[in-house]
């Protein structure tokens, strides 16, 4: 009788939001699934090695065996990347920031892992759209992230005020993020798009100690000044 040979699992493991300690906004949990895994799949080494010896630095750096997963990397790599779970070994799949697979290139690898049958286990961590949504006072019971807007004036003028159309059609908030040296220009972009009585919350450092959370409506974020240069924001619009 042919044996069913014993497959790894794929841990996804959430990282800080920034510069914070990882143990203030991290379950130990994680520090201890670090400790028995060796093989990693992530967006940037440098970063990840970094992260693994902030939380763990007992960590020996030598025994990590790397794999990088961002926007160079080709398809038919991932097979290659997802290999050692199909030999019994666990792997980790980590976020530059937050949660893996959560507007995370990550996804692919997850969505593999359930092909292959591998066992994919999410752990607790910092959701910067989840936080986001928490402190808006928004509707957390009906809400969309939308990822990036387009770039061009004119097509992000429509976006938005398609998206402030869909919250007051379907009473849902409207999440989306930009490249943080575009946001102050996003922020003067979405002002000019949507109606002066439309909510608008920016979460801007989401656990870090210069975290910023308001939600005001749009007419009075136009009086307001807010630098979000270079600094990672999510927005969120809610037309009622």
């Amino acid at each position: 009788m042919k044996s069913i040979p014993f497959l790894g699992k794929l841990y996804l493991i959430p990282t800080t939001l920034g510069e914070s300690d990882p143990l203030d906004v991290l379950p130990q949990t994680v520090k201890r699934t670090i400790e028995f895994i060796d093989d990693y799949i992530v967006e940037n080494e440098k970063t990840a090695r970094r992260f693994v010896k902030s939380i763990h630095p007992e960590k020996v750096q030598a025994t990590l065996r790397l794999s990088a997963l961002n926007k160079h990397t080709e398809k038919s790599e991932y097979a290659e990347m997802i290999k050692p779970c199909l030999e019994g070994k666990n792997v980790g799949l980590m976020s530059e920031a937050g949660c893996p697979g959560v507007a995370d290139p990550g996804a692919v690898i997850v969505k593999l892992a359930h092909e292959k049958g591998i066992q994919v286990v999410p752990l607790v961590g910092p959701s910067s759209i989840l936080l986001a949504m928490m402190a808006s006072g928004m509707n957390g019971q009906s809400f969309a992230f939308n990822g990036y807007l387009p770039i061009d004036k004119g097509e992000k003028k429509v976006a938005l005020k398609n998206l402030e159309k869909l919250s007051q059609d379907k009473n849902q908030s409207q999440i989306f993020i930009e490249t943080p040296f575009r946001n102050n220009k996003m922020l003067e972009d979405i002002l000019q798009a949507i109606q002066p009585g439309t909510l608008l919350c920016i979460a801007t450092d989401i656990t870090l100690p210069t975290e910023y959370i308001k939600t005001k409506r749009a007419s009075d974020w136009k009086n307001a000044k807010v630098d979000l240069h270079n600094r990672p924001t999510i927005f969120i619009i809610h037309k009622m």
